[in-house]
């Protein structure tokens, strides 16, 4: 999906269902090129399960903020995803492009929830698959 001009109208959308993104992640798309014409940015909520995890992955050339609502979500990051940061309800995350990264629920009991925004109004056309066993060793610590 390619970019589209910016909407001339101001769009309200509801999500009625979830869609299961390339990362595995549960996400409710609201605001993109495709449900309101956007031309520069993506926003949704994602659900992660108990004790779920998103696949390893990076966004080609963009960036990435999010807002937890609800639950305690570690993001692991960079090479190898050796770096880590434990975010809770109230906190925001910012993830530069190209950063690859992966988020995990770290409740077995609750889902935890976020609104997720990019610089990117098809996000899901630019995520990229991440492998941590193949991070070059010469940027190891």
């Amino acid at each position: 999906m390619s970019p589209s001009r910016p909407s001339p109208t101001v769009v309200a959308v509801r999500p009625d269902s979830e869609v299961l993104t390339s990362q595995r992640l549960p996400y409710f798309v609201g605001i993109s090129g495709a449900t309101a014409g956007s031309g520069g940015l993506s926003m949704h909520l994602v659900v992660i399960p108990p004790g779920g995890m998103s696949t390893p992955h990076l966004h080609r050339g963009h960036e990435t903020a999010i807002y937890v609502l609800a639950g305690r979500v570690e993001t692991r990051y960079g090479p190898g995803l050796r770096d880590s940061v434990i975010s809770s309800a109230g906190d925001f995350l910012f993830i530069p492009p190209d950063v690859p990264h992966q988020a995990i629920n770290l409740s077995n009991d609750e889902p935890a929830r976020a609104l997720v925004a990019r610089n990117d109004p098809a996000e899901q056309d630019k995520v990229v698959p991440y492998d941590p066993a193949e991070a070059d060793p010469a940027e190891a610590p």
